[in-house]
């Protein structure tokens, strides 16, 4: 049993089962001994890859996406550069590196990185120390200055917590974590709950249908409304345009899906990001979206053959490590890259929405 699911149980016997999102958020999260406050979980060495380790490719068009958002913004002299959730800092470095082609744009640019880890905060610290654009860190969005903003996600909503609910012969009720001879177990609370917890269009369903809803998605919504600000955001994430049952709760441990149970703490816990609920609760809070494209879409939007190609010619010898490297970006086949991901873009304005690439 690692020491948070020890930690868990305690807590299961003293106050009763947790909710799924309650459990999530501990287990990415709990200061001691969370998954993302207690290591480095990119790369080989970690647990997975993400899209700006692949390639540098991936890092410098969502450069030209922000360039063209900074347009779109009217071309303000200072505006603050948000992204959520940063990694290893190897996004921002790559599309600061992109931002140099637009002196303007780069001259106009403050970044400002939400991080809750410290170990991944202090890994951003030594990548982006040569950046040569100033860098300030915040806990969440609340601090980050007032002013024009332009804010890029990849791989941020699918780590939100979940609650999750499941059909029964009387009615919704919300799934648990409890205990079974000692140890951690899915469980279902012990009274239905109220059907307009559930979306309208899943409310029916037949005996064992599972509902995912992420409650974090309103407060991220209104985080950024309450910004009082013109923004331009991109969201990039694995997940379904269209709100559906189905139960989407992952462990991913050594690059291996292992059970949510077993390690809570050691594992990477995400849940597939429904767009739809996710553009609900936007347009909840005043924002104006876009409809979701794939990954793949994206990046050729954005002049991936042309970075592709310019950057061959740059060096020959890593031609075919960086055509393997591209070729998984925008992956067509349903769980490659490029199908699986959606991006979504984000602002405050419907002028500001139709300027966007």
């Amino acid at each position: 049993m690692s020491a948070l699911a020890a930690e868990l149980a305690a807590l299961i016997r003293a106050e009763g089962p947790l909710p799924v999102d309650r459990f999530m958020a501990l287990a990415l999260g709990h200061p001691g001994h969370g998954y993302y406050t207690t290591r480095d979980p990119f790369g080989r060495a970690g647990d997975f890859v993400t899209a700006p380790e692949i390639s540098q490719v991936f890092g410098e068009l969502i450069g030209v996406w922000a360039a063209s958002a900074w347009e779109a913004l009217g071309r303000p002299p200072a505006v603050n550069l948000v992204e959520l959730g940063p990694g290893r800092g190897t996004l921002m470095a790559d599309l600061l590196r992109a931002a140099r082609a637009l002196p303007a744009f780069a001259a106009a640019l403050s970044v400002q990185l939400v991080e809750t880890s410290p170990v991944l905060t202090a890994r951003q610290r030594e990548t982006l120390a040569s950046a040569g654009v100033p860098c300030a860190w915040h806990r969440d969005l609340s601090t980050v200055p007032p002013g024009p903003t332009i804010l890029v996600a990849n791989e941020f909503l699918d780590a939100l917590p979940i609650r999750q609910f499941v059909m029964t012969a009387d009615g919704w009720r919300e799934r648990v974590v409890g205990l079974a001879d000692g140890a951690l177990a899915f469980g279902l609370a012990r009274d239905p709950m109220p059907v307009e917890v559930i979306p309208a269009g899943l409310r029916q369903a037949s005996p064992g249908a599972v509902v995912e809803i992420c409650p974090a998605f309103r407060a991220l919504a209104t985080a950024l409304a309450d910004r009082d600000a013109p923004i331009a955001a991109l969201f990039v994430d694995y997940g379904h345009v269209q709100s559906a049952h189905g139960e989407t709760l992952q462990a991913v441990k050594g690059h291996r899906f292992a059970d949510p149970l077993a390690a809570p703490g050691e594992a990477d816990l995400t849940a597939h990001v429904d767009f739809e609920a996710f553009a609900a609760a936007l347009a909840g809070a005043g924002l104006v979206t876009g409809a979701p494209v794939t990954q793949r879409a994206l990046l050729f939007g954005l002049g991936l053959r042309e970075r592709a190609e310019r950057l061959a010619g740059l060096r020959p010898e890593a031609f075919e490590s960086l055509r393997v490297a591209v070729e998984r970006l925008i992956n067509p086949e349903p769980a490659g890259m490029g199908s699986l991901f959606k991006a979504i873009s984000v602002a405050s304005s419907p002028a500001t929405l139709k300027a966007l690439p």
